[in-house]
This record gives C-alpha cells, sequence and structure tokens, in this order.
C-alpha cells in the first residue's frame, strides 16, 4: 500500500469518526460537514483565508518533513517559527527601507534566524549524540522566553506591554491587490514562499546530491560514514534547513497573517506541523495538500459552529483522530494486508473444494 493511499484512509477513517461523534452529540453530521467546507471554500474571501491558514502549516510541515526524510526528528519547529518571525519582526521595526529591498531582507533574516535555532541542536547532535528530541524542546522554551523578554524591552507597542509595535504597511507580506483579490481576505505574499519553499525542497530531496547524501545519513548513518559521506556535517546542515524553513512560517505568520508579536504564546502551528508531515508522507507535495486540509478544517469550524449548535472542538477531534491513523498507518496497512491474504486463501481453499467434490 502507497503513503498517499495510507493518508486518503486516515483522512476517510477520520472524517467517519467525526461523523459518528456529532451523532453521538446529537448533530446532523451531512449538515455539520457541509457548513465546515463552506467555512473555508464558500467564497473567495474564505478561500483566501484558508490559504492564509494554510500557508505556516506548509512551513512547518515541510520543516519537520525534511529533518524526517535525513533520519531527524525536529520537534522544535515551534520555536524555531517563534524565533524567524521575530528576527524579521525586528528587522521591520528597526530599519526605514523601501519594501522592494526590506520585505527580501526580513524573509531572509527570518529563514537565518529559524536556522541558527535549529542548529544547536543540530551541533549538539553531531557531537555529543544529544537526542535532537530533548534539545529542540529545550529550544522551544528558550526562544518562548527570548521573545518575551525582548519585546517588552526594546519593542513594545504603544498600548499593549504583551504586544510588540505594529508593522509598517512596507514592510509586512500583506498587500493589498492580493486582498483585493479574494475579496478583502489576509490571504498575503507568504502563501508564495510557502510553495517555493515546497518545490525547491522537492528538488532539493530528490534531484541533488545533497539531498542523496542526506537522505543516506537518514537511512543508515553508519554506511553512509562508511561511503565517506561527511555525516557530522550532514547532520547539521539538515537541522540548519529544516530549522530555516520553520523561520519561514515565522515570518508568514507574524508579518504576513498578523502585524504584531504577542508574547507569552508558542506557536501551535509549529506542533501541528509534526501532523502536517505525518498526514503528508514526509514528501513534499503530501505536506503542501496535507497543510491545505488543515487550513480548511481550522477555517470553516468557526462557520460550522456559527450556523449550527455543533462545538468547533469536534474539527480539533477529527484533526486528532486523523493524525492516530495516520501515526498508525502501518497498522491499518497490516490489518488490510491480513484479510486480502485470508481471502485469497478461503478462495483457493473454496476451488480446491470444487475440485474436490467433482
Amino acid at each position: 500500500m502507497n503513503n498517499s493511499v495510507k493518508s486518503l484512509l486516515a483522512v476517510l477513517f477520520g472524517l467517519i469518526a467525526g461523523a459518528l461523534l456529532m451523532l453521538l452529540t446529537g448533530h446532523n453530521p451531512i449538515e455539520g460537514y457541509m457548513y465546515l467546507i463552506q467555512g473555508g471554500l464558500k467564497n473567495p474571501e474564505r478561500i483566501g483565508n484558508t490559504l492564509a491558514t494554510a500557508t505556516p502549516l506548509i512551513l512547518t510541515g515541510l520543516s519537520v518533513a525534511f529533518a524526517f526524510r535525513t533520519g531527524l526528528f525536529n520537534i522544535g519547529a515551534a520555536g524555531q517559527m517563534l524565533f524567524g518571525g521575530f528576527c524579521a519582526t525586528a528587522v521591520g521595526l528597526s530599519l526605514d527601507l523601501p519594501s522592494v529591498i526590506l520585505i527580501p531582507l526580513m524573509v531572509l533574516i527570518g529563514f537565518v534566524g529559524g536556522a541558527l535555532w535549529a542548529v544547536i541542536p543540530g551541533f549538539l547532535k553531531a557531537r555529543f549524540n544529544v537526542h535532537e528530541v530533548v534539545s529542540t524542546i529545550m529550544m522551544n522554551w528558550i526562544a518562548y522566553w527570548t521573545v518575551y523578554y525582548i519585546i517588552p524591552a526594546y519593542f513594545k507597542g504603544t498600548s499593549l506591554e504583551t504586544e510588540s509595535r505594529q508593522l509598517p504597511s512596507g514592510a509586512m507580506l500583506h498587500q493589498q491587490w492580493l486582498s483585493d483579490m479574494f475579496q478583502g481576505s489576509y490571504i498575503n505574499l507568504g502563501f508564495f514562499i510557502a510553495v517555493i519553499a515546497v518545490l525547491v525542497v522537492a528538488f532539493l530531496i530528490n534531484k541533488t546530491t545533497l539531498g542523496y547524501e542526506l537522505k543516506a545519513v537518514g537511512f543508515n548513518r553508519h554506511a553512509a560514514e562508511y561511503a565517506g559521506i561527511a555525516v557530522k556535517r550532514s547532520i547539521v546542515l539538515s537541522m540548519f534547513i529544516s530549522g530555516g524553513i520553520a523561520g519561514l512560517a515565522g515570518v508568514a505568520q507574524y508579518t504576513g497573517n498578523a502585524s504584531s508579536m504577542e508574547i507569552g504564546i508558542l506557536p501551535s502551528q509549529g506542533f501541528d506541523g509534526i501532523a502536517v508531515s505525518l498526514l503528508g508522507a514526509n514528501a513534499p507535495l503530501g505536506v503542501f495538500l496535507s497543510a491545505l486540509f488543515f487550513g480548511l478544517l481550522y477555517s470553516g469550524r468557526g462557520f460550522m459552529n456559527a450556523m449550527t449548535e455543533i462545538p468547533p472542538e469536534i474539527a480539533d477531534s477529527i484533526i486528532a483522530i486523523i493524525i492516530y491513523f495516520a501515526a498508525t498507518s502501518i497498522l491499518i496497512e497490516r490489518l488490510i494486508r491480513k484479510l486480502i491474504v485470508r481471502r485469497t486463501a478461503n478462495k483457493k481453499q473454496g476451488v480446491k473444494d470444487h475440485v474436490d467434490n467433482a
């Protein structure tokens, strides 16, 4: 069974389970799903909002998937996203440059910020064999408290101490012409950054020598080292790229979907990226489609709740169940294979009995 079939089965089982939850709570699942889809796709504005919601999920999912493909478990995308977004915001608030220069500079600095935040766990893994799960979790909270301190100290907003100053319009990914195209949606240039990142990562992993080396290290570190691949360098480089992609998610979120940074919040998109990567089978295109699906669920649940009495937590439960089935896809595959084998054996036994009776 290929990965796309597994992902589709996970989505199908999740939707069925969501329908059962709606029935058990006394609601109409057909009506619920109808309004859920309308909430994300009813008109150009809602489509644009769905794409904007999916944008940071595409990038964090891609970040996690890239690390997975190279044998690393980067669950620090939340901290890398936060720090990358902070670096981009700091540049936007500090420099007075034309937009054509400032915005690319903010994107670059956001990438570098997230990348450097991930290099530390990469170095610890390569040099001292410190497990990246532990170190990336720690880096999440270091990023949290770093931003928590610096924003009020140096970039405090005019009215609230818990938020940074508002970015000027020339330092934002939000563009009026793009918003007008989607009838007032908050879609922004971050979506195009995400699409470019998907294409670049797909090319890097599948078409380059570097991608081959990084995947070889992920498959078997010792065999790759025996083949002459610089394993330690590959580990650090892989985390650098993975963290940089998560940093771009921060740029998209804090300078595109929002216009300021709020302290005391670790972005949930960093953790949701793990689920997006898992459902997308760690493939760039799969991550892209998976993130769009999650974006639809997140955008549509509010409309579903407004038009019916179905609580928005039902959508969260659907997502959780889909993740569960995606994570246990190997068990589903074994079950289906067992059923096929049993069915084949029964057919053979039936033919044999028919011949014997004849």
